[in-house]
């Protein structure tokens, strides 16, 4: 039993949605965010009463901070935070804009500094608290047509391993999740034929499940998973090994 509240970011569908559900059935309090409002009342429905939605935009300080006075004013106390939330903006380098360029890193790597200042001085007075970031496979073997993405979830196994180096006297730990390809919505526009080329590039043959990407979260979440700290853990049915 737990009496701990997780915040995950990007908890309205895919791999969110399946670590929000994980945590609430081992007893977390889970509090997802979403970048619309609509988005925000589906995490509420799906959470049935054991946590809540709220509207979040990851790439601005002001939102993030709106948002952590809401918590304070609800007297909301964030154990554990889930960066997951992220976008992807896709291009060959040589047309690739400056704003396809900048939102990217702006999103997917500026937030997690930005969430963290809002929440691990907090963890540090506790003397306990868990950071998990979803980072990708590309962080570490690139891919072509996202030196965007690339750079930036590169940037998150970074970040990952300084701040875990300055907060693990605290009983605090930092760790990153890097997923290959997994089956989401975002997959779901794919072809069969499109498909099948990705498994053949991958050992185990196949695309993996949000639950696997879950259960390694609520792992890392758990007391259990205290000593581990500033590693990234890959995911990827075996196309990648570190």
């Amino acid at each position: 039993m737990t009496n701990k509240t997780v915040l995950i970011t990007g908890a309205s569908r895919g791999i969110g949605q399946a670590i929000a559900n994980l945590m609430i059935e081992n007893n977390y309090k889970v509090i997802g965010t979403a970048t619309s409002d609509a988005g925000a009342h589906k995490i509420t429905d799906y959470l049935q009463g054991r946590g809540y939605g709220v509207t979040l935009d990851i790439s601005s300080q002001e939102s993030i901070k709106s948002l952590q006075q809401t918590l304070i004013d609800n007297n909301e106390h964030i154990d554990v935070l889930i960066n997951n939330a992220g976008i992807t903006k896709d291009n060959l380098f040589l047309r690739m804009s400056d704003e396809q360029w900048g939102s990217v890193i702006n999103t997917n790597l500026n937030s997690l500094f930005y969430l963290a200042k809002c929440f691990v001085k907090p963890m540090v007075k506790k003397r306990y608290g868990r950071i998990i970031n979803i980072g990708s496979v590309v962080g570490s073997m690139g891919n072509a047509g996202q030196c965007n993405y690339s750079a930036a979830k590169a940037g998150l196994i970074g970040f990952t391993k300084s701040l875990a180096q300055e907060v693990a006297s605290r009983n605090i730990s930092v760790n990153a999740i890097a997923p290959g390809f997994i089956a989401t919505d975002m997959t779901d526009s794919l072809t069969d034929e499109q498909k099948s080329d990705i498994a053949q590039k991958i050992p185990a043959n196949r695309l993996g499940n949000p639950n696997e990407i879950a259960h390694l979260a609520l792992f890392l979440a758990s007391e259990q998973a205290g000593y581990i700290n500033g590693e990234t853990i890959h995911i990827n049915g075996g196309m990648y090994m570190s």
